[in-house]
């Protein structure tokens, strides 16, 4: 990976909008394996959900059930929406993994963040895929057959997310992308936009021992 500037995660907090994407890279054989079958230089992304006076939240997928989902208030796997600085300090601390924070060069509509939590409020709890049919959803997607999205992985709920608010076109399904088409490495294509390089986040505090 090529050498990129840094943020503290308070800083990142405090700036971040929603659609900004977060990415994160850890060190386990399953983070290992996904990189390895996606090609891919990150295993996981997650997306910015900022609305109002609310603190920062992310909007990801994954197998855990870490940190209590602010849309239900219940601790559930799959599809979840976490207060970012818990979340990032989860995905840092608890599972060893460096993360990065990429902005969006423009500032959400209130109609583009309505979709985005049209998004939350449709998919939150949905499960995540067996590991083992990942490769298959992945392969699948690389030749434009989508998949039924009753189980959903990271890469699948941010793209999802980013076509309902405009940012990405129909003409791909959701499981052709993954964590690392969020990347900067890939063209990305969005409509309208565009992602900043990536800022590699420090300064990350553990999450509290009992969220919420």
């Amino acid at each position: 990976m090529a050498p990129q500037s840094t943020t503290s995660l308070p800083e990142a907090a405090s700036t971040t909008r929603t659609g900004d994407i977060w990415l994160f890279r850890g060190r386990s054989p399953a983070d290992r394996a996904i990189r390895l079958v996606t090609n891919s230089p990150v295993n996981h992304v997650a997306m910015a959900v900022v609305i109002d006076d609310l603190p920062p939240l992310l909007l990801h997928a994954e197998l855990g059930a870490s940190l209590p989902d602010v849309w239900t208030g219940t601790r559930q796997r799959g599809a979840q929406l976490h207060r970012l600085e818990h979340a990032v300090g989860t995905w840092a601390h608890r599972y060893g993994q460096r993360a990065w924070v990429r902005q969006l060069d423009i500032t959400p509509t209130r109609e583009v963040e309505n979709q985005a939590l049209a998004v939350v409020s449709e998919y939150s709890g949905r499960a995540f895929p067996r590991p083992v049919a990942l490769a298959s959803r992945w392969v699948r997607g690389r030749f434009g057959r989508p998949v039924s999205l009753e189980d959903i992985y990271c890469a699948e709920l941010v793209a999802v997310t980013y076509q309902r608010m405009g940012l990405l076109g129909p003409d791909r399904p959701a499981n052709w992308y993954d964590p690392g088409r969020f990347w900067s490495g890939d063209d990305l294509q969005l409509v309208g936009a565009r992602l900043g390089p990536e800022q590699e986040v420090t300064d990350i505090a553990p999450p509290p021992r009992r969220d919420g």
